[in-house]
């Protein structure tokens, strides 16, 4: 059974919120998930977005696994695993009507994305 470990919630907005950053590569802007403790991200897409419309419009929940493989074995995948940036692989499900994201970190996380302030409160 796979354990699964909290990591952030994702909210899609319709209007960019000041103070996002932009990745070029993902292709949208995001604020809140290095700025406060409570992992809670805000997101904004750009209009060419190749993602699932599902990940843009609705919100998810994503959870740190060890095996990203078998954690959606048998599930209803919306977005395969893949590397958005390296030592980390990323997949969505959707189980009834929750959205998940399912994270593999290869290296410890604070190597890949410092975030000091991440669940300090």
């Amino acid at each position: 059974m796979q354990t699964l470990h909290f990591h952030h919630i994702g909210i899609p907005v319709q209007e960019k919120i000041a103070g996002m950053s932009y990745n070029k590569e993902l292709k949208l802007y995001a604020t809140g998930y290095f700025e406060n403790p409570y992992g809670i991200e805000w997101m904004y897409f750009d209009h060419d977005n190749p993602l699932p419309e599902i990940i843009k419009s609705m919100p998810h929940v994503a959870y740190r696994v060890n095996d990203l493989d078998e954690a959606i074995k048998d599930k209803n995948i919306i977005l395969a695993p893949e590397s958005p940036i390296d030592g980390v692989t990323v997949a969505f499900i959707l189980d009834d009507m929750n959205l998940i994201e399912l994270l593999q970190f290869d290296q410890p996380e604070s190597k890949i994305w410092p975030h000091p302030n991440k669940f300090k409160i």
